[in-house]
């Protein structure tokens, strides 16, 4: 059973910078995607950045100010936010699948302030 843990979030004012990461407790080698969701107040959650197959793909809201990347040797995904804004407040999920299944970290709250 892999499991996917969450770290780096915190309080913030605006405009400025955290990285999150999500350590896996397997080999992130054999997942065929990962991701970061978020999950604003009241708000659906939805999909922030994700990695497949070495190509990544962005939220508009978030293209030019965050970064997803990961470390195979370290088995971690990173998420590098800079230039941050208070509607990017949330809870922030590590997201990953193998196969047909999709494995989730208990996520990581982010709190901007203006």
């Amino acid at each position: 059973q892999v499991q996917l843990v969450e770290s780096g979030g915190g309080l913030v004012q605006a405009g400025g910078s955290l990285r999150l990461s999500c350590a896996a407790s397997g080999s992130i080698f054999s997942f065929n995607s990962l991701g970061w969701y978020r999950q604003a107040p009241g708000k659906q959650r939805e999909l922030v950045a994700g990695i497949v197959r070495g190509s990544t793909n962005y939220a508009d809201s978030v293209k030019g100010r965050f970064t997803i990347s990961r470390d195979n040797a370290k088995n971690t995904v990173y998420l590098q936010m800079t230039s941050l804004k208070p509607e990017d407040t949330g809870v922030y999920y590590c997201n990953g699948r193998v196969g047909v299944t999709i494995y989730w970290g208990q996520g990581t709250q982010v709190t901007v302030s203006s």
